[in-house]
């Protein structure tokens, strides 16, 4: 017999957490389960799943802050990787969940039939692909996801100074620590067009923490640096690029 399925569940909304508790136990004779712990919030999910693995994470969608599809984006960085089942009042995430092929959903108000059918899909279905889940998500995220000593760790997007590609990783620097990336520069640019600035092929600045240039004292590439607020580094901006500092000027 099959271990029962380990589940988590995440919605803002307690009613709906009530609601959905009350529907799994309705199920636990057709499909054996434990749910292991639930959420209001994405944050407070990875912190408690950075805990305890759980099979399956059923998460609704349409939440302040933090998103389920990034909740999802972000829970594929834990090994092992849950299923995740999103849980909508809006059919239209409906047909992106069938056209990637690799999530399911329920639609709520959530039926006893359609849960059971979910979790037993889910048992078999592979985790998420990381870029499934972008495709779905219609605005940038609000963190990045870090792994840390077997851990996933949240990065707020705000406290974020620079993205700097070397060899293979993207290092993001915070006031106080630095991280590592396992992304693509250019696809972080894309994401983040509206708070990021490019300044050299190898490296984008949080618009909000430049606060102006100076002149360095190398003129073979990197003729202006850019100086950042809360730290002493100064990054070089490259020929290709020169055009950002007329435009700091200008206010952008």
């Amino acid at each position: 017999m099959a271990a029962p399925l380990r589940l988590f569940l995440v919605d803002d909304e307690p009613p709906a957490l009530n609601r959905l508790q009350d529907i799994l136990s309705d199920c636990q004779d057709v499909l054996p389960h434990t749910v292991i712990g639930v959420a209001q919030n994405g944050p407070e999910a990875l912190t408690q799943l950075n805990e305890q693995h759980a099979d399956v994470v059923l998460t609704d969608i349409q939440m302040p802050g933090m998103s389920g599809l990034e909740l999802a984006r972000h829970l594929g960085r834990l090994h092992p990787r849950p299923a995740v089942i999103f849980c909508t009042a809006y059919d239209q995430f409906a047909v992106d969940a069938f056209e990637v092929h690799a999530i399911d959903y329920l639609l709520k108000p959530i039926r006893r039939e359609r849960l059971t059918a979910a979790l037993q899909r889910a048992r078999d279905l592979a985790p998420p692909r990381p870029e499934a889940l972008a495709q779905l998500e219609s605005r940038a995220r609000r963190y990045f996801s870090v792994a840390e000593r077997g851990r996933v760790r949240l990065v707020p997007v705000d406290q974020v100074l620079y993205l700097k590609a070397e060899l293979k990783y993207v290092t993001l620097r915070t006031r106080d620590a630095e991280y590592l990336l396992e992304e693509s520069l250019t696809q972080l640019e894309q994401e983040f067009n509206d708070r990021f600035l490019r300044i050299h092929r190898n490296c984008l600045v949080a618009r909000n923490a430049l606060t102006g240039f100076e002149r360095g004292q190398d003129d073979h590439d990197a003729h202006w640096l850019a100086l950042l607020d809360g730290i002493g580094e100064k990054l070089p901006v490259s020929r290709r690029q020169a055009h950002v500092v007329k435009e700091f000027k200008r206010g952008f």
